[in-house]
């Protein structure tokens, strides 16, 4: 089920759409089917994962093959926005896929900062992706995970975590103009109108 449809007509102007949910709850799916309703074959795929290990690199390769060869991906474990004005594209829909990745790149590669350092630094990706979208008149759909639903973390680093990338879900979710939150791969609306 997505929250928009053939019938539908396509939003006149872009909107922001953040994709919230648990590991495995559908959240990738259901982004590239708005993506791929949105915008077809004019997506560009903003990847944020690393091939750190063997399992990870799976992962990518076979994230890769599920997603249309006409799609062109745009690999950003940092800095997205900046990326996306320095490699332009004619694509109407940016995918990111995800800011779990993305907020865990920015704390890895500050990890002896301060939690007010590394969150400005979380704040400032995420608010100069949002702008770089704008500036191309794209869609900009986010996938991001809920992890403040769980047990707390045993350790430091673990909630500091948990704790940037709940704020900036916060964020995206404020200035979004649809948020969904995936359960079990069925879309529930929280906020806006498809």
């Amino acid at each position: 089920m997505l929250f928009l449809n053939p019938t539908m007509k396509t939003p006149s102007s872009p909107q922001l759409i953040l994709i919230l949910g648990g590991a495995r709850s559908g959240k990738s799916t259901h982004a590239e089917a708005l993506a791929r309703q949105l915008g077809g074959d004019h997506v560009l795929y903003v990847a944020t994962a690393q091939p750190l290990d063997e399992e990870m690199a799976d992962r990518i390769l076979k994230h890769r093959a599920q997603r249309p060869a006409t799609w062109h991906t745009l690999e950003a474990p940092r800095y997205p926005g900046q990326r996306l004005r320095t490699q332009p594209s004619q694509a109407s829909v940016i995918l990111l896929d995800c800011l779990t990745l993305l907020v865990s790149n920015i704390l890895l590669a500050q990890a002896n900062a301060n939690i007010a350092t590394v969150e400005a630094q979380v704040m400032a990706e995420v608010e100069d992706l949002r702008l770089a979208a704008r500036e191309l008149n794209a869609h900009l759909i986010v996938v991001s995970n809920e992890v403040g639903m769980g047990l707390v973390p045993d350790n430091a680093l673990g909630r500091m975590y948990r704790d940037l990338l709940g704020r900036a879900n916060q964020h995206l979710a404020a200035v979004a103009d649809q948020v969904i939150f995936m359960v079990a791969g069925l879309p529930v609306r929280v906020k806006g109108q498809g």
